[in-house]
């Protein structure tokens, strides 16, 4: 079991192609958390693995990796950097102590860097800033630093926040540098990266010896052991089999247990027997378990705040063809499965919803900002 000062939690955030899953890559590579031989050690995107975003090169869904540097466990959150996706950031900032906030050198500060920055220190994120693809021929660094300077200055909460480190990077590349390098060409590593998160992020300082407690921050499903909560333990110890208390969002408790308890290595899971407050945990055993709803120790059974998530914008109407093809055109295409389809993403979609009115009309909304819809019941 990791001691949980030897822990650190950090999300990745930024606008979209501002070069976050690029630079976890390098993490992972040069935290030699795959053999040499291992095929991850030649692709590019690692932790994009749906079909999605390895089509239109994006991050859509947050994703969970670990690695091991020096004597610390380094938890890593990959965030989306679309608007279209900002559901996803604002319930895994939860999970984090402190950000890498990527910035690109040629485009500066864009309007979704803004966006994640100002939920990260509204949490109280410590932000270490990281300006990106200095390689540019048109990278413009001083003006960017300035520029982060006014969105620190207009977004920060507190004034501790605007003391914030900035290095520089070469992601691709797999370089960085605690100053601006005289020679970007020349050879590095992510070490400078490495030494920031253990320096300025700080440990999660929470109390491994209170009663357990954990948020559900993500869900999983899986055909052998079903459905996997995913959150950071907030304190206590988790353990397999210990009696646990789901609280649901409307404040009703569900007894259960731990039936598997996994942490993260790389791109796998790992079962471990128990781990401590701070670390991030994937758990099996509560199938009504949902996003929001807390796990705790069942003799003190105490909820954690539910996770806000800011209200869609738009919507949209949703239902089959009605057209001459209709019934043609896919294998899923009655209102029956459109609706069935909907409600399996309200699993894992916090910012998903779904109202049903009396007229049999459902309007749904999702990812804010974006592609709310209505369908057809």
């Amino acid at each position: 079991m990791t001691d949980t000062k030897q822990i650190r939690n950090i999300a990745i955030i930024a606008h979209v192609d501002h070069g976050k899953t690029t630079l976890v890559d390098g993490l992972l590579k040069q935290s030699n958390t795959f053999r040499d031989n291992q095929a991850e050690m030649s692709q590019e995107l690692i932790m994009d693995s749906g079909d999605q975003e390895r089509e239109r090169g994006i991050t859509i869904t947050a994703k969970q990796t670990t690695v091991y540097w020096d004597d610390l466990k380094i938890n890593i959150i990959d965030t989306p950097g679309h608007a279209d996706f900002s559901g996803e950031v604002e319930r895994t900032l939860n999970m984090a102590d402190g950000v890498l906030l990527i910035v690109d050198a040629q485009e500066g500060p864009m309007p979704q860097t803004k966006f994640v920055l100002s939920k990260a220190l509204e949490l109280g994120l410590k932000p270490v800033v990281v300006i990106n693809k200095i390689d540019k021929p048109s990278s413009r660094i001083a003006e960017v630093e300035d520029e982060v300077s006014d969105l620190f200055l207009e977004l920060a909460v507190d004034e501790s926040q605007l003391h914030y480190p900035t290095y520089y990077a070469i992601g691709r590349e797999g370089k960085a540098w605690k100053e601006y390098p005289a020679d970007p060409t020349a050879d590095g590593d992510l070490n400078t990266i490495f030494e920031a998160i253990r320096d300025e992020i700080p440990a999660p300082g929470l109390d491994e010896k209170a009663p357990f407690q954990l948020l559900v921050t993500a869900l999983q499903y899986d055909s052998f052991l079903g459905k996997y909560a995913i959150g950071r333990i907030n304190r206590g110890i988790a353990k397999q089999g210990m009696p646990v208390t789901l609280i649901k969002t409307d404040g009703a408790l569900v007894n259960g247990k731990i039936e598997k308890l996994f942490v993260n290595r790389g791109l796998n899971r790992e079962e471990v027997s128990e781990a401590v407050a701070g670390d991030i945990v994937s758990v099996t055993g509560l199938a009504t378990a949902h996003i929001g709803e807390t796990i705790a120790d069942r003799e003190t059974p105490e909820a954690l705040p539910v996770i806000e998530v800011e209200a869609p914008t738009l919507s949209m109407y949703l239902g089959p063809n009605t057209s001459p093809l209709k019934g043609k055109e896919a294998e899923f295409n009655t209102s029956r499965q459109i609706g069935d389809r909907l409600k399996q993403e309200l699993e894992t979609n916090v910012a998903l919803r779904v109202v049903e009115d009396g007229i049999g009309i459902a309007p749904v909304s999702t990812y804010r900002n974006t592609q709310a819809r209505r369908i057809r019941v």
